[in-house]
């Protein structure tokens, strides 16, 4: 039997090469080709997850799909295949449509796979991969990033299905997905999280923004809360072939170990919503921009070219406790920067949001012409009253208790090379996604991480479920004899971790030191978070059951790490 599960095994892999040796790698079209700034970025469409019936919200029931289709992200570049949500075919998006809901009104969604038999893009099976029995149809599943939602609608990455539910996963356990929205306010967006195909799904388009909104709390605020003036904007790269079509490489780091896997995706142009180098005709006054970094791998150091600033209200899913103003920031792979941007404030008639960020961040390849140019706002000369305001005080949730903390865990991240000294895999603890569960933290705990990076690379992580404070983040001294020793025992204790970590300090950056979902872990430091399984703004249960099946994860947001197999279970108990 293991004889012919290899033999199937070795087919398959033999098919996916001869496949993504058919994609080829025509010519690509250079960025200089394209030129900046002629199209103007989207409001992408607007769905409400609730309805208004008799003078009160109530729940809705959406349906929204996962579409082929072609997509133009730039006026001079043909239509590109892509995958897309929506409601129909017809009204698709890339990104998908930005969902409302209301603070304490369920949200219903039934999300169905439309998706052709083959993928557009290059994919491995050699990593941890969604494979359908048949070998038919491509695997999805949809995960709410910030969600605080039973386990059933986590969209867990064992819980995929093909098109019109023919096969589904291993903890596939219903069609309609409930989001409860009794969190706090702030923006989320939902995206694919299949197994081992996340990195090109998502590539591909399958990502939107989910804002959940409470006026009785956020309009005192007195922020920019008209839809012209509060706009997300979804940003990620991409690298186009000259028939339009998104360029992927199909040969891995190590094709004798995996045929297609590479360590990080970078594309050359600088999408925003569904646009390429896009512009923006603004007024002068205060504008709201909630920022999704959806890329792949790309770090965002923002800036603006004239020197206006950001002032930061939100970070993640969560408001700031005061108003944080910055000239720049660092947003990584799936971070959200919820800012306001006074253009009244400028003295120029127009601003280049821009980027320095090298890629791999932070010891890769500095930026170039194309993708150090983010997007332009063009500003109307006539000032004009603006009622929104900037007010001394956001929200306010309770600090994080280190007392309160019912165990300290020590997480390590590891990267593993072959013998040319090239990425194989990456592992959280130096294990794989498949060995059995070792976090299993109580609903309504508080736990202190310490987060080890022994890579070189810096890795947003995200914990489903759990909102947590960055405390600080110190430096490892020795560590190549620290890793040597992690390497061998993978014991942070035996290791003396505490005797290494008493290097150089960092600070959590102001803007930053509220709850999060999403933190970057700098490479050689420990990154101590405190986490908490629970609400952040009341005391209450939640109402559901966070130990029911399929539970949920942590990982990596750099997708292709995630894949490959950044990912930890996490399982919860009473």
């Amino acid at each position: 039997m293991k004889k012919m599960v290899g033999i199937v095994k070795l087919l398959v892999i033999c098919l996916v090469v001869i496949v993504n040796f058919a994609w080829g790698e025509d010519e690509l079209i250079r960025s200089s080709q394209l030129k900046m700034f002629v199209d103007e970025v989207p409001d992408m469409p607007r769905i409400k997850g609730f309805d208004f019936v008799d003078g009160s919200h109530v729940p809705k029931k959406l349906k929204i799909g996962m579409f082929h289709k072609k997509w133009k992200f730039h006026r001079d570049l043909p239509p590109t295949p892509v995958f897309a949500y929506g409601t129909s075919k017809k009204t698709a998006t890339v990104p998908g449509p930005t969902i409302e809901a209301l603070h304490g009104i369920d949200t219903h969604v039934k999300w169905t796979n439309h998706l052709p038999s083959k993928h557009i893009l290059p994919w491995d099976p050699t990593i941890p991969t969604a494979i359908p029995h048949t070998r038919k149809g491509i695997p999805t599943v949809v995960h709410l990033h910030g969600g605080i939602d039973e386990p059933e609608s986590d969209g867990h990455s064992g819980s995929w299905f093909t098109a019109r539910f023919r096969e589904r996963g291993p903890s596939w356990t219903k069609k309609d997905y409930h989001y409860h929205n009794t969190q706090h306010p702030g923006t989320l967006w939902y995206h694919d999280h299949a197994m081992g195909l996340t990195r090109v799904n998502i590539l591909a388009g399958l990502s939107g923004a989910y804002v959940i909104r409470h006026p009785l709390v956020e309009l005192p605020l007195g922020l920019p809360y008209d839809e012209e003036f509060d706009r997300p904007l979804v940003v990620f790269d991409r690298s186009f072939r000259t028939d339009g079509s998104i360029f992927m490489n199909s040969t891995g780091n190590n094709p004798s170990i995996h045929p297609q896997w590479q360590p990080e995706y970078f594309g050359d142009a600088i999408i925003v919503n569904g646009k390429a180098w896009p512009h923006m005709i603004v007024r002068r006054r205060k504008y709201r921009f909630r920022i999704i970094n959806s890329s792949n791998a790309r770090f965002f150091k923002f800036y603006f070219n004239n020197g206006l600033g950001f002032i930061h209200v939100a970070s993640d899913s969560a408001y700031n406790e005061r108003p944080v103003m910055t000239n720049e920031f660092l947003l990584a792979p799936s971070e959200i920067a919820d800012v306001v941007v006074d253009f009244s404030k400028s003295k120029s008639d127009s601003a280049i949001l821009s980027n320095d960020a090298p890629y791999p961040y932070p010891s890769g390849d500095p930026v170039n012409e194309a993708n150090s140019k983010v997007m332009k706002f063009i500003i109307k000369p006539v000032h004009e009253l603006d009622t929104s305001k900037i007010p001394r005080k956001l929200i306010k949730y309770p600090s994080p208790n280190l007392s309160s903390a019912s165990l300290t865990r020590y997480i390590a991240m590891y990267e593993y090379t072959s013998e040319i000294d090239e990425p194989t895999h990456l592992y959280i603890n130096g294990r794989s996604y498949e060995a059995p569960v070792t976090e299993t933290p109580k609903v309504g705990s508080t736990e202190i991480w310490n987060v080890i990076n022994l890579t070189e690379d810096n890795h947003p992580l995200h914990i489903h479920l759990g909102l947590f404070v960055a405390l600080d983040q110190i430096e490892l001294v020795n560590l190549d004899e620290f890793k040597e020793c992690m390497m061998k025992i993978n014991d942070a204790i035996k290791c003396n971790v505490n005797k290494h970590a008493r290097g150089k300090k960092i600070e959590v950056p102001a803007h930053e030191k509220g709850w999060k979902n999403v933190y970057k872990m700098m490479p050689g430091y420990v990154t101590k978070i405190i986490v908490r399984f629970s609400y952040i703004h009341l005391n209450a249960s939640y109402p559901f059951d966070a130990t029911a099946e399929p539970g949920y994860v942590y990982h990596c947001h750099i997708l292709d790490h995630e894949d490959n197999a950044m990912m930890r279970p996490l399982k919860f108990t009473h």
